[in-house]
């Protein structure tokens, strides 16, 4: 039932666990399998069963005989999902860090998975977009693993109902003041019933097909937290690249921030990451504001350093490195434009 096992069985795995069906199903297969993790839960306390759900994941624990690590948060509605995912993935990657998980595993299933191609598709979105759970993908120190993606939810409820498993169901799910709610209620549930077959082929072929064009999203420079990237003459391609490497620093970009990268071509994301497209590369860096000597700005004017990258540039004092590195790059990358070199 599970995907990926050669990999999981040779890292160090985290487990992100509600209690829910999705998370209690994959925490039972991952025991058949005999693949070892441990478990972490974020409790908002927006419901008296969380407390229970919290005893349960702790039980389990002490059972199975795994590290349990619970976060205890209070959130207002404002903008509730986008704060809780937030506060959710910074909880999980401040424990990869602490204790050297290699990988984290999420209990998505293709439920959730055709949910959000519809809220993309009803945003206007390109195909990255649409596609963007993804079975395995590369975070800064980690890798994501979503196991689950080709079975339907009903598939989980029904082994765990066999083997009689206890598990939880979350009542803000039916809530549909929230998007994810009122699309699965009103749009994805009736259609996946009917056409779950399908759906999954269709995934599998558009997969294919994304990973047939071969795009190449690794950095040509890294120094620190700075990275460059070569510019291709396709924008769509440069905002999959773009798109790509927020996501490994934990930052999900809208279609609304797409454009206006594309647009502006030199912006700073959410206070806190600096983006610029040249003709050479695509620079990427955390955003500071950084108080600079106006010898250094006037080098990295000559340099033809973007005016959003420089403060980090001055604050980490890399731009000697970066000369450096960039003279390399030039070795092996023939085609850079030499009118555009630091």
């Amino acid at each position: 039932m599970l995907k990926n096992l050669n990999n999981l069985r040779e890292s160090k795995n985290l487990l992100a666990f509600s209690a829910g069906i999705d998370s209690t199903a994959l925490f039972f297969l991952l025991l058949k399998e005999d693949i070892s993790f441990d478990i972490a839960l974020v409790n908002y306390n927006i419901r008296t069963q969380a407390k229970e759900e919290v005893k349960y994941a702790q039980e389990l624990a002490i059972k199975y005989n795994k590290k349990c690590f619970i976060k205890d948060v209070y959130l207002k509605d404002s903008n509730f999902e986008k704060n809780a995912r937030d506060i959710r993935y910074s909880f999980f990657e401040e424990l990869i860090s602490q204790y050297s998980y290699t990988s984290l595993l999420t209990a998505h299933q293709l439920d959730d998975s055709f949910e959000w191609f519809l809220m993309q598709l009803s945003k206007g979105a390109g195909l990255a977009e649409l596609l963007g759970f993804q079975a395995l993908s590369s975070r800064k120190n980690y890798t994501l693993y979503k196991p689950l993606l080709h079975k339907s939810k009903q598939e989980l409820k029904s082994f765990l109902d066999k083997n009689k498993i206890k598990y939880f169901i979350d009542s803000s799910n039916f809530d549909t003041k929230f998007t994810r709610n009122k699309m699965r209620h009103n749009f994805s549930n009736k259609f996946l019933k009917e056409y779950k077959n399908g759906i999954l082929k269709s995934f599998e072929y558009l997969n294919n097909d994304l990973n047939s064009l071969n795009i190449n999203t690794n950095h040509i420079i890294k120094e620190k937290k700075l990275e460059l990237f070569k510019t291709n003459e396709d924008d769509n391609l440069n905002i999959r690249v773009i798109d790509k490497n927020l996501k490994q620093r934990g930052f999900l970009i809208s279609k609304k921030q797409r454009d206006e990268i594309l647009k502006q071509r030199k912006v700073v994301i959410s206070h806190k990451i600096a983006i610029c497209i040249t003709k050479t590369y695509i620079w990427i860096c955390p955003y500071t504001n950084q108080i600079m000597n106006k010898e250094f700005k006037e080098k990295c004017r000559l340099l033809k350093i973007p005016s959003n990258i420089r403060a980090y540039i001055y604050k980490k004092d890399i731009l000697d490195k970066l000369i450096v590195l960039e003279k390399q790059a030039i070795l092996v990358n023939k085609s850079v434009n030499k009118d555009e070199i630091l």
